[in-house]
């Protein structure tokens, strides 16, 4: 669907105003599988909050001077995780954005740390016939470059996810409109910010609408 196509925006119209003022000097942070859509999402969001956004992947490759896939078959996994770690700490250093991550860097317990400390992170949690779909053609994926990457994809799923599941919040990437997650994620981080729970979200029990 093209962008022309989407639905105008249903969040209320200081939303993303009292999100700016309620993050502070904290950044928001995307997690999740490659494929997820965590750039195309943070892109959305940054527009929207008045945010910088950073690509971490991006950023590694001005740092090394190289692409990813290259400094994975010049000098390894370990050193190009080593590397993440060290950009995304410098990224998150630099105030308030909207940062995307590569797929691994959240399961590196001081990136994850510095996560907690300096940010809100947001899971983008997709299934893997999603991830599939949309990185089946792409050849900048190192870690898919097996004879089986649907089984690469299961296995990177399961050691992940749980981990994954540790971020502040959780927003199903899936095939709809851009903009529709983008809502999502901006009703969710209102809600987890600001106490204002996403509309259509009942009470908590005990509670009703006119409490």
């Amino acid at each position: 669907m093209s962008d022309a196509a989407v639905p105008a925006s249903t969040t209320h119209p200081t939303l993303e105003a009292d999100i700016a003022a309620a993050l502070g000097p904290r950044s928001i942070v995307l997690v999740g599988m490659m494929g997820a859509g965590k750039s195309t999402i943070g892109r959305r969001m940054a527009v929207r909050l008045k945010l910088p956004f950073t690509d971490a992947d991006t950023e590694i490759e001005t740092a090394a001077d190289m692409t990813i896939p290259e400094i994975f078959e010049t000098h390894g996994e370990a050193y190009f995780r080593d590397g993440e770690a060290r950009v995304i700490a410098r990224i998150l250093d630099s105030g308030p954005i909207v940062l995307a991550t590569g797929g691994g860097a959240f399961m590196r317990e001081e990136t994850r740390s510095r996560i907690r400390d300096r940010a809100i992170s947001i899971w983008l949690k997709a299934d893997s016939d999603i991830i599939m779909r949309r990185v089946r053609r792409r050849a900048d994926r190192p870690l898919l470059q097996t004879a089986d990457p649907e089984a690469t994809v299961n296995r990177l799923l399961s050691e992940r996810e749980p981990v994954y599941g540790t971020a502040d919040l959780t927003i199903a990437s899936r095939d709809v409109p851009h903009d529709r997650i983008v809502d999502e994620c901006l009703e969710a981080l209102h809600a987890h910010l600001c106490g204002v729970r996403p509309a259509g979200e009942p009470p908590p029990d005990g509670l009703n609408a006119t409490s």
